[in-house]
């Protein structure tokens, strides 16, 4: 039989596991891309977590710090309140125990010295100058005794001062935020001088036509002067800032005001409405104003009415209130 020549059959190539370094290499799935995101985001909230209650801690370990010292400085106060006042009971009862001692003693000697009838006695007895030296050395030792008392109480006195001024220096000044007036002093000037007067709220101009007819011994002066442009008008002599100057030397600067305001005023048949009224008022002058001869208080307002007669001081001008429906 003739051999059989071997023959090699080639193996068919295995399937090889890729390698742990190719499984490395590969992206991963967006499914673990959602659990590594979801993680990580579960891990910055936990530290965030810690992160807030440490601070917390920190915030309440502060506060209950802070109530320790103000619990420790008052303990301390009252402490020092409460020593003073010990102190000074006991140096009153110092005193007032060596006083009695001291007139126990007297009693004393005094008792012995009026027993004694004996000229041996007598001779034992101290001489007068000794006796008086000796009270008077027993009067300064209570006088010493006494003098403990002041003492302590100027040095309690004193710690509590102390005391108080520690407290005090801790607490910082607040600011004041009051109105001081300056501003409405700056704001109130006209032409570089501060005026002595501000309108009020109810400030209007007049409705009517208002003027004022000036005479001079029963004569008439020029023109009237028109009154009803304007809701004030400021006599003085100050010509600057006075809308009718008053030359007369008796006059002040800013001597009076004519001011229109807007009052509420009752009807006969008992309804309300608004009208507008003049009304005059001294700012303080040196000679007064006058109203139909009658002097008026200065910084209150007086009600004008038609044909109402104003003098300014000592000037013999006369200032008669008329309006254009005012029948003579």
């Amino acid at each position: 039989m003739a051999s059989k020549s071997p023959v090699r059959h080639r193996q068919s190539p295995r399937r090889r596991s890729p390698s742990r370094r190719q499984e490395s290499s590969r992206s991963p799935s967006p499914r673990t891309k959602r659990l590594r995101r979801a993680q990580g985001e579960r891990e910055v909230g936990r530290s965030r977590e810690r992160e807030d209650s440490r601070g917390g801690r920190e915030k309440r370990e502060r506060e209950r710090r802070r109530e320790g010292d103000k619990e420790k400085t008052r303990r301390d106060v009252t402490d020092m309140e409460v020593g003073d006042k010990r102190r000074r009971s006991s140096g009153r009862e110092e005193a007032e125990e060596r006083k009695r001692v001291g007139t126990d003693d007297e009693r004393q000697t005094r008792g012995r010295r009026e027993r004694s009838t004996s000229p041996l006695d007598r001779k034992s007895k101290r001489s007068p100058e000794r006796a008086s030296a000796a009270s008077r050395h027993d009067e300064g030792s209570n006088a010493m005794g006494s003098g403990t008392e002041p003492n302590d109480e100027d040095d309690s006195i004193a710690r509590m001062k102390a005391a108080e001024e520690a407290l005090a220096a801790k607490k910082k000044e607040e600011p004041s935020f009051e109105l001081s007036g300056k501003l409405a002093e700056e704001t109130n000037r006209y032409r570089g001088i501060a005026l002595l007067f501000n309108e009020p709220p109810e400030a209007r101009k007049p409705n009517k036509r208002w003027r004022l007819y000036v005479f001079k011994d029963s004569e008439p002066l020029d023109e009237p002067l028109q009154l009803h442009r304007q809701s004030c008008y400021l006599f003085g002599r100050e010509r600057r800032i006075a809308d009718i100057p008053t030359d007369h030397p008796s006059c002040s600067k800013q001597h009076a005001v004519i001011q229109y305001r807007e009052v509420t005023v009752e009807k006969p048949d008992g309804m309300e409405e608004k009208q507008v009224r003049p009304y005059l008022m001294d700012l303080g002058s040196t000679n007064k104003t006058y109203i139909n001869k009658e002097p008026i208080e200065p910084q209150r307002y007086y009600e004008l009415r038609e044909k109402d007669t104003i003098k300014f001081g000592n000037s013999s001008r006369e200032y008669v209130l008329l309006h254009e429906g005012s029948t003579e």
